[in-house]
């Protein structure tokens, strides 16, 4: 039986978008099934930006991780392909009116785009505050997104600059599960030289 993972994401995020593409790479060569979870960067900086009903910006900001919230309680098994279809528009595409690529992305799934509207209120902030949570109370506070989460063990990251492929993808992670063994490993960084490569 595969070994579930789960992985939190901000589709506004671009480095978990590149994480996101890693793990669906991961898939077809490790023993593993993908459950996507929703995390919002708006929820973890709110202390520090204005309430997403007082700046418009901000609010634009909370769109996707809104609506992605809105699939997982409609339609949860469209989660993923939502994730994809509004990162690519986002990541790839370049596209950075939120809530019309949340519009394209619904229709691109088959779901209506009324769920963006309901993103646009607080409709579905407690499911998306209690997915946030369930991701960031197994890492702490002091990192973002993307989170990934097997076998009993959670982590940030990891995070890349380019999708690695085949083996290379199943080395990564095969890494990853050999670090997070060790309850008292935390932390391996060195500083970015590059934006994620994603076009």
């Amino acid at each position: 039986m595969a070994e579930r993972v789960d992985f939190w994401f901000d589709p506004i995020c671009p480095f978990a978008y590149a994480t996101s593409r890693w793990i669906l790479e991961v898939e077809k060569v490790r023993d593993i099934e993908v459950k996507w979870n929703v995390m919002s960067l708006g929820v973890l900086n709110e202390d520090k930006n204005p309430a997403p009903t007082e700046d418009d910006d901000i609010l634009a900001r909370w769109i996707p991780a809104r609506t992605s919230t809105a699939v997982a309680q409609t339609a949860p098994e469209k989660v993923g392909d939502f994730y994809s279809a509004i990162g690519y528009d986002i990541h790839v595409n370049g596209h950075r009116d939120f809530e019309a690529a949340s519009r394209r992305a619904l229709a691109e799934i088959g779901l209506d785009g009324s769920l963006v509207d309901e993103a646009k209120t607080n409709t579905y902030d407690d499911a998306m505050r209690t997915s946030h949570e369930s991701g960031i109370s197994q890492v702490g506070q002091d990192v973002g997104t993307p989170i990934v989460a097997f076998a009993g063990t959670a982590f940030f990251g990891p995070v890349i600059t380019r999708v690695p492929t085949g083996e290379d993808a199943g080395k990564i992670f095969d890494g990853a599960v050999a670090m997070a063994e060790y309850p008292y490993f935390f932390e391996l960084k060195r500083s970015r030289t590059e934006s994620p490569q994603l076009r």
